[in-house]
């Protein structure tokens, strides 16, 4: 394939994912969270109790930007803080049961509307979606190497 019609279908194809990724995200857009807010939400639910600066290195971003969101989702009550058990001096950000609750409406949401939205492929459509999906896959764990 030309370097030309190459780019040009990368460029349609990113183009797409990110359609479906915003209409996804749109199907739980009542939960009014920003990306951020909803990483970091996540990945509490993922591993537990952490510290400001362990979010913020684990979302790549700096302790201020993480203590503004962090605020954010506290003033939700979405998350809330609890001592550290290891070290006075620390504070460890934990998901309230409010915010597991958002988490997961939000996460029923958007999989509702996928799986309505997959319904109404033929089964040779959803044939090739769903092994597009095992590709997208295999390129996203193979990053790097």
């Amino acid at each position: 394939m030309p370097q030309k019609i190459l780019d040009s279908t990368v460029n349609d194809f990113a183009y797409s994912i990110g359609l479906l990724f915003r209409r996804v995200r749109a199907a739980a857009a009542s939960h009014e969270l920003s990306l951020t807010e909803a990483a970091v939400m996540a990945r509490l639910e993922k591993v537990g109790p952490a510290t400001t600066a362990q979010l913020a290195r684990a979302e790549t971003m700096k302790p201020q930007s993480m203590r503004t969101t962090l605020a954010a989702l506290e003033e939700l009550g979405m998350v809330e803080r609890q001592p550290h058990p290891t070290d006075r001096r620390q504070v460890n950000i934990k998901l309230t049961v409010k915010g597991a609750a958002v988490r997961k409406s939000a996460g029923e949401a958007k999989r509702t509307w996928l799986a309505h939205a997959i319904a109404q492929l033929d089964e040779d459509e959803r044939k090739t979606l769903f092994k597009a999906g095992e590709i997208i896959k295999r390129l996203v764990e193979n990053d790097g190497q």
